[in-house]
């Protein structure tokens, strides 16, 4: 239910970040610093690789409507989980609630405390809405402004229900805030002792007032690019990434992979590790390789297949995936078999130093080509295109380099010749699109690729919002939902607990409903 107080006691073993968490129920031993620290960590399962994440939110779900995965055709297999939609949404609204505490002590403070701790507002804003966009693509309206307030409300339950907002009015307020926050961010200076502390506190750019600027950028540009095809944010988006990019002393991007916005894992003894990708990816065959994608990176000599994917034990080398057109015996049969390739575990899923992914530059650059290809400027927009391929290429290439695990020989390095050949062979190269139609189809396919099982909730959306790839799917004739859904439903607790505001959103509440962004 939205009136979660994220009273969470949790216990951070000794690390760098040993005092960063503070439990909102002892709230009058926290601080500004603390609770900003706290909000990353409340959060970090589900933007670092986890078994809880993977396993039973990711692998029946959104890994399946994206193809990122092949898995073996079941009954009710488009449909989400219960117990991954009730665990997801009550972690944001936990999340969220401790962004409240955050909100409440920083409003204790003097004017002239406030001032000088700016920047952990700043900061907590950016990272909450980041993730708050990946909830409300999920399920359009949610409780939101008002939710999370228990702690506020001096825990008066009946205060503390809150309203659904409607998608649409959510990515404007957080777009605006954005904007306000994007211009002061490039006239903020932030005293030596307070920056001191915020380098300490700071989890994810580690004080980098430059790289926080390039993420609250970056974001935005991935909020307008997603609204951008709507009527009531076309001119919006336009108007506001032209404004980006006119001015990049002011509004940097994330323009380079040395830039790439990530919570990262430095000590395997903390509680910020990918110990459980190996699980949450690898059992019951949820790392097994689809066919749509092997085959697209085949036929096209893709240099980041070996990178990402590594042949089926009794494949005789071959990278082979499962077709999702088969009878499930025919599937279960090749996956047995062994002759199914599966995601490389020395890069992704045994590499308990696999850091949590926020923003990275191929996918700025997409972006950016997309935006330049609806512009008319073909020059720039095949620039940002190939620039994309190039970073994502070197990205699959510098993961592997993080791993400790020797489950997987060590990769062939690529070499120019190879990238520059991917770039220009047929499937992939810009010039063989001759229409935006066809343009946007080779920027969505490489978004898909470049996203695979590493960011699936930002590929589902990109999937649903450009329909690129084209993708095909066995229709479940056993259960209503047929094909894959167009988001998620709501937890049976706010039908329970949550119900005189739930009605407001009872119509709307069924996998058929499109996200506002999801037009065509």
């Amino acid at each position: 239910m939205t009136v979660i107080s994220a009273i969470l006691v949790v216990s951070c073993k000794k690390s760098s970040f040993e005092d960063a968490y503070s439990d909102p129920s002892t709230i009058e031993s926290t601080t500004v610093e603390k609770q900003f620290s706290g909000i990353i960590y409340t959060n970090r399962e589900y933007v670092v690789p986890s078994y809880w994440n993977y396993f039973v939110v990711l692998r029946t779900s959104v890994n399946h409507y994206t193809q990122a995965v092949g898995w073996a055709n079941s009954l009710g297999q488009y449909a989400p989980g219960g117990a991954a939609i009730t665990d997801r949404w009550n972690n944001y609204y936990n999340f969220l609630a401790q962004f409240r505490e955050l909100e409440k002590v920083y409003s204790k403070l003097t004017p002239e405390e406030q001032a000088d701790k700016r920047i952990y507002m700043m900061a907590a804003s950016i990272y909450f809405y980041d993730h708050t966009q990946k909830v409300v693509d999920l399920h359009g309206d949610i409780p939101w402004a008002d939710a999370g307030k228990l702690s506020t409300n001096n825990g008066n339950y009946g205060a503390s229900y809150a309203k659904y907002q409607s998608a649409e009015d959510i990515y404007t307020a957080m777009l605006d805030d954005l904007k306000k926050i994007a211009d002061e961010l490039s006239v903020t200076t932030v005293k030596p002792a307070i920056l001191t502390g915020f380098k300490t506190q700071d989890l994810i750019n580690k004080g980098d007032m430059t790289l926080w600027k390039k993420y609250c950028n970056s974001l935005r540009l991935r909020m307008l690019t997603r609204v951008s095809g709507t009527p009531k944010f076309q001119a919006r988006a336009s108007q506001e990434i032209s404004s980006i990019l006119s001015d990049q002393s002011k509004y940097p991007l994330v323009a380079e992979n040395a830039d790439n916005v990530m919570l990262k894992v430095y000590d395997l003894g903390s509680d910020i590790n990918a110990k459980g990708f190996k699980t949450g990816l690898e059992d019951w065959n949820g790392n097994i390789a689809g066919k749509v994608m092997i085959d697209r990176m085949k036929a096209s000599s893709d240099p980041r297949l070996r990178a990402m994917f590594e042949p089926g034990a009794n494949a005789g080398g071959t990278y082979t995936g499962l077709d999702q057109s088969l009878d499930a015996a025919t599937q279960t049969n090749a996956i047995n078999a062994g002759i199914l390739a599966i995601y490389n575990r020395s890069t992704l899923s045994r590499n308990e130093f696999f850091p949590g992914i926020l923003i990275t530059a191929a996918e700025v650059n997409y972006q950016l080509a997309e935006y330049y290809t609806k512009l008319g400027n073909d020059g720039q927009a095949k620039a940002s295109y190939e620039k994309g391929i190039r970073q994502s290429i070197d990205y699959y290439y510098w993961l592997r380099t993080l791993s400790k695990d020797g489950a997987v020989p060590p990769l062939t390095l690529t070499t120019v010749l190879e990238v520059n050949s991917y770039i220009s062979n047929p499937a992939v190269m810009w010039n063989s699109a001759a229409s935006t139609a066809g343009k946007l189809a080779l920027i969505g396919t490489e978004k898909w690729l470049h996203y695979s099982v590493v960011e699936p909730l930002e590929s589902w959306s990109e999937i649903r919002r450009l329909n690129f790839p084209a993708l095909v799917f066995s229709p479940d004739n056993s259960s209503q939902q047929k094909l894959p859904p167009n988001r998620w439903i709501y937890p049976s607790s706010e039908i329970a607990f949550n119900s005189t505001n739930y009605q407001a959103v009872a119509a709307k509440d069924n996998l058929q409903t499109k996200l506002f962004w999801d037009i065509d």
